[in-house]
């Protein structure tokens, strides 16, 4: 006889992390589409460009690309999702977009104001973070101009971040998820179809990457208007700085200002360092980043955009318990990925790499180079995933200052680590000591999270991690056996690093379904219902 026992009614916070790995399947998929039109972009600007010309493209497009993470998806995310849910919450649909909309407003002009002083002082920006490029003849020059012309990047990126900022609170991912590959789509089609017409007209080739930037971030705006009208999100922007959330969200801004601000000192000392030391090592470096960056983006940064939302509605309900828990099941699902991703670089660089840019101006020395930076910098990524899932945490708590001082700490480990390995290791060195200062800036948030939430759960997450370890470390040692074995038979270079990474894919799955890891049983549970889905 069944039971008519009635059922133990759903806890906010089991609903919340029921749609977490769903949502962040959705982000996944966009931003998997994304990364693999951004490894597509890569290999054609490092076979079509030389290394200087590639070194003076990563120094132009960093500091537009950091600011993003001030003014856009970033720290002004962080600061507008909690407040953009808790108006949301307590005062409805109709005041949430009136807020969003005086928001919107405040970005723009900020935006805009940023947007000028950065055309008009890209010399002393340039200077500042690649002073070493006066070595080279007329280099300096060519960057600077590059820097001017690419520098509107960030109006239509932080635009475009604020919008996936409301689409994400409203649990409408899939647009958010997909327009940024339309900005990789734009600097193919300019990388590949410009620099002969620029060159006749009488300009820099390397404009046609500037040309791509702008196209990509005016494409990306466009693609969320129709996602935000139909939640009503499409008002015209206003400003208003009395409105008393904007008021609140700009003062969660200003810590993480400091934050981000100690971010890019971070990133100028490190293209200063790189700007030093021989020609291709910007470069080299930029591009074991953007691999290290393929797995984290496919999910980590997937989980964390669907994770802000629940934890910020499991606050603004005063749920401090179910917030530890749906934490720990995200962190548990981020390491599930970025400890096979660590794995997979340290044992497979080289291969990998090979396989994916040699060709063209790429030639053997850049895969070497670049395959020794990526092993420095893949040693760092569960530490970067781990801190990038406790971040969000702070930001739901409301706690902004606690990360500035974790990243003030950060940034001097990096500037010990990096001038002591510098000399002696060049480009290498610079990545060691990304890796190292990730290792504490994880360590101490991990410490501080824990004065804040009732318990961190580390059992959990500790024996979710030491089987998601053995599972990589089996996957390591087949898939550099396989590489090996494929490297000795003499196939062209393309294979070795293929069969290599396809079969760590292979056993590291086989592997976690014999410890029947709960994570991998969830990502195929998601994946199961995704397709009954009508």
């Amino acid at each position: 006889m069944a039971s008519t026992a009635p059922k133990t009614p759903e806890t906010a916070g089991e609903r919340e992390r029921k749609a977490l790995a769903g949502r962040a399947g959705i982000v996944g998929a966009g931003t998997l589409v994304s990364r693999l039109l951004g490894l597509l972009r890569d290999q054609t600007l490092a076979a079509l460009f030389s290394r200087g010309e590639t070194d003076m493209f990563w120094v132009a497009f960093t500091l537009p690309n950091a600011l993003r993470s001030l003014l856009g998806e970033g720290a002004a995310s962080s600061a507008v999702v909690p407040v953009l849910a808790k108006v949301k919450a307590e005062e409805g649909d109709d005041a949430a977009r009136a807020f969003f909309a005086r928001m919107r407003g405040a970005s723009l002009a900020a935006l805009a104001v940023v947007t000028v002083l950065g055309m008009v002082g890209a010399p002393w920006l340039v200077e500042l973070f690649a002073g070493g490029l006066h070595a080279r003849a007329g280099a300096f020059e060519r960057t600077v101009l590059l820097t001017r012309w690419v520098f509107p990047y960030i109006f239509f990126m932080g635009t475009a971040a604020l919008g996936m900022a409301a689409l994400n609170t409203y649990g409408r991912f899939v647009a958010a998820a997909f327009a940024p590959g339309l900005l990789n789509v734009a600097f193919i089609a300019a990388a590949v179809a410009l620099p002969v017409s620029l060159a006749r007209a009488g300009l820099d080739p390397i404009l046609a990457l500037a040309i791509g930037a702008l196209f990509g971030g005016a494409f990306q705006v466009i693609a969320q208007w129709p996602s935000l009208g139909r939640i009503g999100f499409a008002a015209r922007p206003r400003i208003d700085f009395r409105d008393r959330r904007v008021r609140e969200a700009l003062l969660r801004l200003v810590p993480m200002m400091a934050g981000i601000g100690i971010y890019t000192v971070d990133l100028v000392l490190s293209r200063r360092f790189l700007s030093e030391l021989p020609e291709g090592s910007q470069s080299y470096f930029s591009w074991a980043m953007r691999l290290c960056d393929f797995p984290q983006g496919i999910f980590v940064l997937a989980l964390q955009a669907a994770t802000l939302p629940s934890l910020s509605k499991l606050v603004a309900a005063r749920e401090l318990d179910e917030v530890s828990k749906t934490y720990a099941y995200g962190m548990r699902l981020t390491l599930f990925v970025a400890i096979p991703a660590t794995a997979l670089f340290a044992v497979l660089a080289r291969p990998l790499v090979v396989t994916l840019f040699e060709r063209g101006a790429f030639d053997a020395t850049s895969s070497t180079e670049t395959a020794r930076a990526l092993v420095a910098q893949g040693l760092g990524i569960w530490t970067v995933a781990a801190a990038r899932q406790l971040l969000p945490v702070f930001y739901a708590l409301g706690d902004t200052k606690t990360p500035v001082v974790v990243s003030a700490l950060d940034l001097v480990a990096f500037i010990a680590a990096a001038v002591l390995l510098r000399g002696p290791l060049g480009h290498v060195g610079v990545s060691i000591a990304v890796s190292a200062s990730s290792a504490v800036q994880m360590a101490l948030l991990w410490v501080w999270l824990g004065r804040r939430l009732p318990s961190l759960r580390g059992g959990d997450v500790a024996r979710s991690a030491a089987r998601t370890l053995v599972a990589s470390l089996a996957a390591a040692g087949a898939g550099w056996g396989v590489a090996k074995a494929a490297l000795e038979t003499g196939l062209p270079r393309f294979w070795p690093g293929a069969f290599g990474g396809v079969a760590f894919v292979i056993v590291f799955l086989v592997a976690a379904a014999a410890l029947r890891s709960p994570e991998l049983s969830a990502v195929l549970a998601t994946l199961r219902h995704r397709r009954r889905a009508p």
